[in-house]
């Protein structure tokens, strides 16, 4: 990174418009979100139940996916590196990510797994808004076969080496794990990696930074917070404890919560409204924004407020969504923060 951009590391204005062309590696579960809508035609007489009449049918990326198409969408070279099954819901993961610009080379395709697919039902009457009433999860089981784990590891290794920042995005499936991670362990000058873990955030100590939910930190404690400051001592203890340089702790309507060694905690503010319109896939945005920005030479504080803003804008979309530069731009812009 040159003098210029730097000196700029504060200005997230800037920042923004330094993530073009960043290279950036996504390690984790590959998921198909997919969303099913209809409406509401009447009560069933078989059971008391809705029926819906079928109005579409949308398969999105998710998980470690969405990850890598926020990062595409914000102007990344992105990188992905997972297993999806031969089927229907892999296959059109791939063409998605691929028709985004993922490099999807370090994808494998096997017969020995099934593509996770979350299936979502949406009800409402016409002219209504359609809700989640329901989802229907097909779940691949964990990935143990060791020749496969191998080969994603090699993968890792190949990608790692050109990244500027890399994103672990573990949603307990197994393509992350500790076979699979060592390659970005201790390598000479190696980029930032930030780890999203959803149950084994433990087993992926010693990396810079992570960034849990206030839920997940309250499971690792094994214990509820009553306020802010038992968060913030709980989240320090654990940062300390598993090697991170800096904790991003996500708190939903009350914002986020930066641990960074060495410094105060930091609190940030929720960023625009907190009427939350659908949380689905927000913490694979804010991850991807937040790695982002370390690829492209913020602090942790900067890095954390971009992934406050990106966080803010996406629970305002429906679906399994990306947020774009124009947007964290103008969200800068309307809190004086360019």
């Amino acid at each position: 990174m040159g003098v210029e951009s730097k000196a700029e590391a504060g200005r997230p204005g800037a920042l923004v418009r330094a993530f073009a062309g960043r290279r950036v590696l996504v390690l984790g579960d590959l998921i198909a979100d997919q969303f099913v809508s209809g409406e509401i035609s009447r009560v069933s007489r078989e059971a008391p139940v809705m029926i819906l009449r079928h109005e579409r049918t949308e398969t999105v990326p998710g998980g470690a996916a969405n990850c890598a198409m926020n990062l595409a969408a914000l102007g990344a070279r992105a990188a992905i590196v997972g297993v999806v099954g031969e089927d229907s819901a892999g296959r059109g993961l791939v063409e998605r990510l691929e028709g985004a610009g993922v490099d999807c080379s370090g994808v494998l395709v096997t017969p020995k797994h099934q593509t996770t697919t979350k299936v979502r039902i949406l009800a409402g009457h016409a002219h209504s808004t359609r809700q989640q009433v329901v989802r229907l999860d097909y779940e691949s089981e964990p990935l143990v076969d060791g020749v496969l784990l191998a080969l994603v590891a090699s993968n890792v290794r190949r990608a790692f080496e050109d990244a500027e920042a890399a994103v672990v995005s573990d949603y307990n499936y197994g393509v992350a794990s500790e076979v699979t991670v060592a390659p970005m362990r201790h390598a000479d000058g190696a980029p930032p990696v930030v780890v999203d873990s959803r149950f084994r955030m433990r087993e992926f100590a010693g990396f810079d930074s992570a960034t849990p939910n206030e839920d997940e930190v309250e499971q690792v404690a094994g214990r509820r917070f009553s306020n802010a400051a038992e968060l913030a001592a709980e989240g320090e203890r654990l940062r300390a404890e598993l090697g991170y340089r800096a904790l991003l702790v996500t708190r939903g309507k009350h914002g986020m919560l930066l641990l960074e060694e060495g410094a105060r905690p930091l609190h940030l503010d929720a960023v625009g409204s907190h009427d939350a319109v659908d949380v689905t896939g927000a913490g694979d945005t804010v991850i991807a924004t937040y790695a982002l920005a370390l690829a492209s030479g913020a602090d942790y504080p900067t890095a954390a407020r971009l992934a406050n803003h990106a966080g803010g804008i996406v629970v305002l979309k429906r679906g399994t969504a990306c947020v774009y530069p124009h947007e964290l731009l103008a969200s800068l812009e309307h809190e004086g923060q360019v």
